[in-house]
């Protein structure tokens, strides 16, 4: 189970510090691949591979489906920790999440979240400025 937010600052060579408190989800790998909202997805393996079932289960002919599939699967790649916990992100996925120095990791349960710190906090405005509408949405999935 992965919970929290923290902020770390990714070097100069695009290593980022995991948490330690989230290092024992990642101990033997993940999978870090383009995220929605600008930013990215890092997944361990099992979590990965029920995602990758379902996505690879969509349609073929929806163009949607043709289109998250690319989203999630083009862009992913594996990544080990290093001895110091750290993670190497990847050039490409770096700019796909306009990353800078100053990051966001948010525990998602099953998943991590690597944001820009400056993004992440306009986000977190916006979502906790509209709470009651989304809890009301929510309320009519059950939730």
């Amino acid at each position: 189970m992965i919970l929290g937010e923290y902020k770390h600052n990714l070097d100069s060579k695009g290593r980022l510090a995991v948490p330690a408190k989230f290092r024992i989800k990642f101990k033997t790998g993940a999978i870090i691949t383009r995220g929605l909202d600008r930013c990215l997805f890092v997944f361990g393996s099992e979590d990965w591979e029920a995602l990758v079932k379902k996505i690879i289960g969509l349609p073929l002919a929806q163009a949607n489906s043709r289109a998250f599939s690319r989203l999630m699967l083009a862009g992913a790649t594996d990544v080990k920790l290093d001895v110091q916990g750290r993670i190497l992100i990847p050039d490409y996925l770096r700019q796909y999440a306009d990353l800078k120095k100053q990051v966001v990791l948010a525990g998602l349960y099953s998943r991590m979240e690597i944001w820009d710190a400056e993004f992440w906090k306009q986000y977190k405005m916006k979502t906790e400025s509209s709470s009651e509408e989304i809890a009301e949405k929510l309320g009519e999935l059950g939730i």
